[in-house]
């Protein structure tokens, strides 16, 4: 089992660093490896929905999205752990994640998905909300834990200091990887759920000429 972690602070030594070490130190107890990758302080522009990547295989913009997309194909779970920004994650993540789900075709269904958001106060739920969106439109069942992923301290280094936001950390982890071991033993016995072939249904339908 493995799990990538995308970091989406710019800060190598900030609150959101603190808690993704206190995930990595709970995957390594239950003999899961795990890749950190920070792409907070990266040079990641936004999508343009240019639609180039159905003919490439990948995002016309050749950037860390690139790197990434074959460690996420690879991995058993992703995380996605960001500071919060106006009550949102940093842009510079949502550019990434944007053009990681959009530009991958591989099949993410029943990969493992889970959010964190660190922050001084306020903004983690709905930090928390937008990123699981990601996970929930393409198949990717979300992990729980005792309480919303969330950890707070202000200065770097309060997030050391904030027993219960790293004890969520700790069990994100646990139960994370109790999941995405289950969901391989139910593979191995079962397969995958039965696909369908897709329908879309836009609201507003262009009418014939």
């Amino acid at each position: 089992m493995n799990v990538l972690i995308l970091n989406g602070s710019p800060h190598p030594n900030g609150n959101t660093a603190i808690a993704v070490s206190e995930l990595v130190r709970a995957f390594d107890a239950e003999g899961v490896s795990t890749e950190v990758v920070r792409v907070g302080s990266q040079d990641i522009r936004g999508c343009i929905a240019c639609r180039r990547c159905a003919e490439l295989g990948r995002c016309a913009f050749d950037d860390a999205v690139n790197a990434i997309a074959p460690k996420f194909e690879a991995a058993d779970g992703l995380i996605a752990a960001t500071p919060v920004y106006y009550a949102s994650a940093n842009a510079t993540l949502i550019a990434c994640l944007d053009r990681l789900f959009y530009s991958t075709h591989f099949d993410k269904t029943m990969k493992v998905g889970a959010s964190v958001a660190v922050a001084r106060r306020g903004g983690c739920s709905a930090t928390f909300d937008g990123l699981n969106k990601y996970f929930t439109i393409c198949g990717m069942p979300v992990v729980s834990s005792q309480y919303w992923n969330s950890v707070h301290g202000r200065e770097p280094g309060d997030a050391a200091r904030d027993a219960e936001g790293l004890q969520t950390m700790r069990v994100l982890a646990r139960n994370m990887s109790f999941l995405m071991k289950s969901i391989a033993l139910g593979k191995a016995q079962y397969g995958l759920p039965e696909k369908e072939p897709w329908q879309p249904t836009n609201f507003i339908r262009s009418e014939p000429d």
